[in-house]
């Protein structure tokens, strides 16, 4: 099947910049000057880094507009905390406090005196810990939460009277147990327990400690802080080992390590310099583009520094997101340098500066142009993400990659002609001193190493051809295009497909907040040994009614227990523990012979009710004489991932939902950072979605065959299910971190796609063997200089202690491997298969040659015969001028006319 070019904005732009590239070879001191200085300016935007940096982590890693806020927003309304009877079940927020979790060390129970012995210790010297805040000393006992006027202790230290002997004569049951007429819930006190047939504790394996502290912040964080200290001080016995957190940690944590990108950058900007020299090393003391390359490098740097600088000029919030972002762009940076060098070095280098810039820009820039509008408008789109980590990292980076794209254009392009004068001259690359082309008969060959250059291919007139470019054209290009090949590829992408379509299966959601803290923290031990021993107990949730409801109404009061009963019947949810005030007033009533179902009766015993039962009193939002809102408690079993979390909540409002007879919400502090599941996908998949359908727009208007840009597409979709599918396999979850990279791999994608599929439809060859050949012979080698300098650039980040960065490396290096393999293998096979032959440019050239000679033809370019097609190069013909291919060979002679015949010969010799 043929295509049609759709070359109507290509062209121009083409034009336009063969225009801008002469500018730019005209006057590159100016180009280089003016944006060093503008790099300078907005450079000093950093100035401000330390008041832009916002990691707050409910509000950056959580959904905007996720109900669980709305939820939150009206218990707080109706529910209001009261300091003077402290609930922390019944607070709105996570609140203040510390929490200590003791493990037994050895196979003995912790509930043992030796064991308890030693927590009481501990205890004690917590609540010794005092600090000073407005010149006064504030113990724990000034601070803590309380109630009826005593500090809330930790009742499993409470019922043995802090004395650790008593334990042996305690039957202690689980998960509930009576001490004084009193039943305590031990679900969250006591871990890792065994029990007998009477629900009995025979041992447990650890034990955990709350103190909760007052709402007064400051004061809080200052005591928080010195418990931390106190803590991490404090050293495992041989028996216990103490492991401690706190309400600030996860915040603490996470702004610790915002800046600890910034010297794994520099590394990374070190190994990308040593990279790009290395690609950029020429034997020839002319051609040697060695200062080319730490220019390419130096640009993406500066891009880097003038777009952050310019984000803390107009205030944008710096999160830990971003500190991702310099990574991204020192890779597609050093891409589009390896795009630049590659058209330089085809071009003519007899030419003049300017001639060979127009040139370079007429090809390499339009197509950096098509990798950066996809990619800038990638990132806008992500803008229109639920998560402030997200849209900020998408703002970063967007408008790093539009000053990466200036640069290059501007101070690289510059430095490139600066460069070419250099090269024009015959100067050494080195010291700049003029050089010899051709070693002199009577100098050795070490001088010939060091002080002769310039030389180039006399038969093209351009720099010689590069190993690897050989590689590509005579090795690679033809292997990939014989037919047994092409069906080894194709059965090698189904089974790349096939692993990625499982993997995306696999794929588990959300983000765990202990991966918001550094591998070395003291809060990764603690999770850990709470999900081992605590797991079973999951989130106390309340169940609320919403408006208000006839109460007293008995039929009314029976379909609410109805809708109550559902909530028990989930399979995570045990009934044992199911907390109502509605339940002890129906109790209380009966006991007191009191008829609530009379509206009066009930409105008038209740207020008394409340009083005798000071916990339900902030569960009644009872004003007026009416009951605007009120709560019930339902204990969750068994949550211990993120799919249990996600099942957990799903059917929690399913199940609220399907109440009828009143509306009902469901809420805890937890379901904050639960409602990102509910978000999660549906935004990943519609960020994913429109950025590919602009992606598409885009390549059918800027690629001029309507074909290629679907292939273009396809690669993106194809290296989007490969990258999910592997990163499930690579244990990495789908949350706003890797939803933000799954943005990045379509933008890498489109500029491997992009770069092949607009050098295979500008190819003038005939033959799509020999178009795919010439591609890649055009670009493979810089396609592969890039993917290689964008993993140096993210390898450091394997070495991170931060799961943020980690995971950055490995989605990046997943993009780029798929997105190799797409761009120089299965893409150029596909292209081979599902786009025709040029039989009219075959068809004009056969009947021309029938003759023996060519038709006329004005005469302003040098034409070179090639496997039966004239291609036009930049340079004049000679008054005769042979032309000797190895399957034919084109003499052009040249008369004072300018006009020229093209005669066609099958003899290696022109008649």
């Amino acid at each position: 099947m043929g295509c049609q070019r759709t070359d109507c904005i290509e062209k121009p732009l083409s034009n336009l910049f063969e225009k801008f590239g002469r500018i730019v070879g005209t006057y590159p001191v100016w180009f280089f000057v003016i944006t060093l200085i503008v790099s300078g300016i907005l450079g000093g935007g950093f100035y401000f880094l330390k008041d832009r940096e916002d990691n707050d982590i409910e509000r950056q890693f959580t959904p905007r507009s996720g109900p669980s806020k709305i939820a939150r927003a009206f218990v707080k309304e109706n529910f209001p905390n009261d300091d003077a009877e402290f609930s922390s079940q019944r607070l709105y927020e996570e609140g203040n406090y510390a929490s200590i979790i003791v493990v037994s060390n050895d196979k003995s129970s912790i509930l043992c005196t030796e064991h308890l012995k030693n927590i009481i210790k501990v205890n004690d010297k917590v609540k010794d810990i005092s600090v000073d805040v407005d010149q006064r000393e504030l113990r724990f006992s000034h601070l803590c939460a309380k109630t009826n006027g005593q500090c809330v202790s930790n009742e499993i230290l409470e019922m043995i009277d802090f004395n650790a002997s008593r334990i042996e004569q305690t039957n202690m049951t689980f998960p509930l147990y009576t001490h004084k007429s009193r039943q305590i819930f031990l679900g969250s006190a006591i871990g890792g327990v065994q029990v007998n047939v009477k629900s009995e504790v025979k041992s447990a394996k650890a034990v955990k400690l709350f103190y909760f502290l007052e709402s007064h912040t400051t004061r809080a964080e200052a005591w928080l802080k010195e418990f931390q200290r106190i803590l991490s001080d404090e050293r495992d016995n041989e028996n216990i080992k103490v492991f401690y957190y706190t309400s600030q940690s996860k915040q603490e944590e996470i702004e610790k390590h915002t800046t600890d990108g910034i010297p794994l950058f520099s590394a990374t900007y070190a190994l990308a310099i040593a990279f790009s020299v290395i690609s950029c090393l020429r034997l020839d003391n002319v051609r040697n583009k060695v200062w080319v390359a730490a220019i390419g490098v130096l640009s993406a740097g500066l891009a880097v520094l003038s777009s952050f600088g310019l984000m803390f000029y107009i205030g944008i919030p710096f999160v830990i997101t971003v500190a991702n972002c310099p990574f991204l762009i020192l890779g597609i940076g050093v891409d589009d340098m390896f795009i630049m060098v590659s058209n330089w070095q085809k071009t003519n280098v007899k030419d003049p500066v300017e001639k060979r810039m127009a040139h370079t820009y007429k090809e390499a820039a339009m197509s950096i142009t098509i990798t950066t509008l996809t990619d800038v408008l990638g990132f806008y789109i992500g803008l229109t993400s639920d998560f402030l980590s997200v849209q900020y990292f998408c703002l970063y980076t967007s408008t790093a990659i539009i000053f990466c794209y200036i640069y290059n254009v501007t101070f690289f392009g510059a430095f490139l002609a600066l460069n070419g004068r250099r090269e024009r001259s015959n100067r050494h690359w080195l010291t700049c001193i003029k050089i010899p082309s051709e070693n002199p008969k009577e100098c050795s060959n070490g001088y010939s190493m060091c002080c002769v250059g310039g030389n180039y291919d006399k038969a093209t007139g351009t720099e010689k051809e590069q190993p690897i470019n050989h590689f590509f054209k005579k090795y690679y290009g033809p292997f990939l295009t014989k037919p047994w090949t092409k069906v080894i590829v194709i059965f090698i992408y189904a089974g790349y497909l096939a692993a990625s379509i499982y993997g995306c299966f696999q794929i588990q959601q959300g983000i765990d907040l202990r991966d918001l803290a550094a591998d070395d923290s003291y809060v990764i031990p603690y999770y850990n040994n709470d999900r081992q021993y605590f797991s079973t107990y999951g989130p106390n949730v309340m169940v609320i009614v919403s408006e208000k409801f006839p109460y007293w109404d008995k039929n009314k009061r029976s379909e609410l227990h109805s809708c109550m009963d559902d909530f028990k019947k989930l399979q995570f949810i045990t009934d044992d523990l199911y907390t109502s005030w509605l339940d002890y007033y129906e109790g209380y009533a009966q006991s007191t012979h009191l008829n609530i179902d009379d509206e009066i009766v009930f409105s008038a015993n209740l207020f008394l009710f409340l009083n005798l039962y000071p916990d339900f009193k902030q569960d009644v939002n009872f004003t007026s004489n009416a009951i605007h809102a009120s709560r019930f408690f339902i204990q969750t079993v068994h949550i211990v991932n993120a799919s249990m979390e996600i099942e957990m909540v799903n059917s929690l409002k399913e199940t609220a939902e399907g109440c009828s007879v009143v509306p009902l919400m469901v809420y805890h502090p937890a379901f904050i950072y639960y409602d990102q599941y509910a978000v999660i996908v549906s935004g990943t998949l519609q960020n994913i979605g429109v950025t590919t359908a602009v992606m598409l727009i885009i390549a059918l208007l800027l690629i001029p065959n309507p074909l290629c840009s679907l292939w273009v597409t396809f690669s993106i979709v194809s290296v989007i299910v490969g990258v999910t599918g592997f990163m499930a396999l690579w244990d990495v979850n789908l949350d706003s971190i890797s939803m933000i990279i799954l943005v990045v791999c379509i933008g890498f994608t489109v500029d491997f796609s992009a770069h092949i599929s607009y050098a295979f439809v500008s190819c003038k060859k005939s033959s799509v063997n020999e178009r795919v050949v010439d591609a890649l012979y055009t670009l493979g080698y810089p396609i592969v200089q890039g993917a290689s300098s964008t993993i140096l650039g993210v390898v450091v980040l394997a070495a991170s202690k931060n799961h943020i960065f980690r995971t950055f490396f490995k989605i990046m290096c997943l993009v780029m491997l798929f997105g190799l393999i797409h761009g120089i293998t299965f893409l150029p096979v596909f292209l081979t298969l599902f786009t025709s032959n040029s039989e009219k440019q075959n068809g004009d050239l056969k009947k021309d040659f029938k003759s023996g000679v060519m038709p006329q033809m004005k005469l302003d370019k040098k034409c070179v015969a090639c496997d039966n097609k004239i291609f036009v190069t930049d340079h004049f013909c000679n008054d005769k001028h042979t032309i000797c291919t190895q399957k034919t060979h084109i003499c052009v002679i040249q008369n004072k006319n300018n006009l020229s015949h093209a005669i066609w010969a099958t003899d290696p010799d022109c008649p």
